[in-house]
């Protein structure tokens, strides 16, 4: 495998093939537990009436072998942004084109909806992804830090916090 044959909008029924991206990416970052969300839940949460994410799907031979999954957000000084979550290629296909070819498609996605920004995540140690962004013309803003809450941490300050 090594052509890409279609880059396109994702469907509901590509979610098994997203979800499985989405696990793999999640051994990659060394977090394999980590991936809570189902089949049912991208379904639910990406196809109905008011979509969370919106996600193109690059087919190799008419398989599934790459995913950029992204969402709008809204910047207090910019306005509509997108924020893209993952962007995944399967490990046979890293370095064919097939990320550059998905990151271009949010590029002009950005365009169409006249974003002002356009927003992700990168690992410190991804310093591959790190030097294609870089030379993509991206900023790594390397002075700001992530700040999360996760399940656990959002009931603990309900249940203690707030007394």
């Amino acid at each position: 495998m090594s052509k890409i044959t279609n880059i396109r909008k994702g469907r509901s029924e590509d979610m098994k093939a997203v979800l499985g991206l989405i696990q793999e990416l999640a051994h990659f970052e060394k977090e394999p537990d980590a991936v809570l969300v189902t089949v049912d839940d991208l379904i639910r949460d990406g196809f109905g009436t008011n979509p969370l994410f919106h996600v193109f799907v690059a087919e190799v031979e008419n398989e599934v072998m790459g995913i950029a999954l992204y969402y709008y957000r809204y910047s207090t000084w910019k306005g509509k942004i997108i924020h893209l979550e993952d962007l995944v290629v399967k490990d046979e296909m890293r370095g064919t084109g097939l990320g550059y070819a998905l990151y271009s498609e949010i590029i002009k996605q950005g365009k169409l909806d006249n974003v002002r920004r356009i927003d992700w995540h990168v690992l410190d140690w991804n310093t591959p992804a790190i030097d294609f962004y870089e030379k993509s013309g991206a900023k790594v803003l390397r002075d700001w830090d992530v700040a999360q809450m996760d399940e656990a941490a959002i009931n603990y300050f309900l249940e203690n916090k707030l007394k």
